[in-house]
């Protein structure tokens, strides 16, 4: 399973970002996921270390896992900065330059339009100083997820 990491992986995760629980369903099937939560900025980087199972047939990450990966990373900003659940109305995707076997792959985005609750994000995906992609989402919110202090630190 994609959360069992190797003794590699898990030493080659950046200092600040912390495991994403997917204990089920696609994000457990092509994690592991990672965040680091920037709080003065009120954003958050999501992360994921491309492996073996995020290969296309030219052993870089599939442009699919990319599409996956920024839909969630991307959509992440309304759950931080509105406190809701959302489901994907749109996602429009360029992309730059392949994400390489082994790349440290990140990505978030900010919102630039809401319209009661319908967001629309511009968003970037990249690894180094290569940026992989870019694109808009568009994400409607469905149900409040305001969450007790502390919670985030207790599903660490």
């Amino acid at each position: 399973m994609s959360d069992d990491l190797k003794d590699g992986q898990a030493a080659s995760v950046p200092e600040g970002f912390v495991s994403n629980v997917w204990g089920h369903g696609f994000g457990h099937a092509v994690g592991p996921f990672y965040s680091r939560r920037d709080a003065v900025a009120n954003l958050e980087v999501m992360a994921f270390r491309v492996g073996p199972h995020h290969a296309n047939g030219m052993n870089n990450c599939h442009g699919g896992m990319l599409m996956s990966f920024a839909d969630m990373a991307w959509g992440r900003i309304i759950s931080l900065q509105k406190s809701y659940s959302w489901v994907t109305v749109r996602l429009v995707t360029d992309f730059m330059a392949p994400g390489l076997m082994g790349d440290w792959v990140e990505g978030t985005s900010e919102i630039i339009a809401e319209d009661g609750d319908v967001y629309t994000v511009a968003g970037r995906i990249w690894s180094g100083d290569r940026v992989l992609m870019t694109g808009t989402g568009v994400y409607k919110g469905i149900r409040s997820i305001r969450r007790k202090a502390g919670y985030r630190e207790a599903q660490e």
